[in-house]
């Protein structure tokens, strides 16, 4: 497979879930920020290569292959964020590009060594699963933390916004995976939070909280 090939396989997968839901061009071409014809002329040559269900005006779907290779390239992609982080002591806002690369590096052997090296990890350095050799993985229960209630504890486990910016206004106010945040209000006018995190209170907006992963205290 070409990179590019590969790029649509992990969207599409990332669109359409592991249950293989079917995604609209449209959809695909506004997160490839390409047009929806070149959508559609690369749909064609992944069905003949028996990696996608395709049907004019209806979208696209992977089969069980699509699947499968999907999840061996988020495994790759995933395994080298945590290897940039523990082993090149890269931060987390920029492993991501650089893991965009490597993860089509084709050597099986070269992977299966970095996961052992690493210890099997489950996660990526922002709370992402990583799928195991034979595309197995475990989903954190989790909610946004938007969606908590007044006076409810939770541990942050992951970001649904990845980009450098957001991870380095978490990183700039101390907000990390493996912290205990607290919601102490909630603004009725802008849903804005009133958080207590350590030893510190803060004042978040919305939209980072509803960029933010919490697995709620038993």
């Amino acid at each position: 497979m070409t990179r590019s090939e590969e790029n649509y396989i992990k969207t599409i997968f990332h669109l359409g879930g592991s249950n293989s839901i079917t995604v609209a061009t449209n959809a695909i071409a506004e997160q490839m920020e390409t047009k929806p014809s070149s959508v559609t002329d690369m749909a064609r040559k992944l069905a003949e290569k028996g990696l996608v269900h395709y049907k004019k005006y209806q979208g696209v779907s992977l089969t069980d292959i699509g699947v499968k290779t999907a999840l061996s390239i988020i495994r790759k992609h995933r395994l080298w964020e945590v290897f940039l982080v523990k082993k090149l002591d890269f931060s987390w806002d920029e492993v991501h590009e650089v893991a965009e690369q490597l993860e089509h590096i084709k050597s099986e052997k070269l992977i299966d060594k970095i996961d052992e090296l690493l210890d099997f990890p489950k996660y990526d350095p922002h709370g992402d699963p990583i799928p195991s050799k034979d595309g197995k993985f475990m989903e954190r229960d989790k909610q946004l933390l938007s969606e908590v209630d007044i006076n409810t504890k939770g541990v942050c486990v992951g970001v649904k916004d990845t980009s450098s910016t957001f991870l380095k206004f978490l990183d700039k106010n101390g907000i990390a995976l493996g912290k205990t945040i607290e919601i102490l209000e909630k603004e009725e006018f802008d849903q804005s939070l009133h958080i207590q995190m350590d030893e510190k209170q803060l004042h978040i907006s919305h939209q980072i909280a509803s960029n933010l992963y919490v697995k709620l205290n038993d």
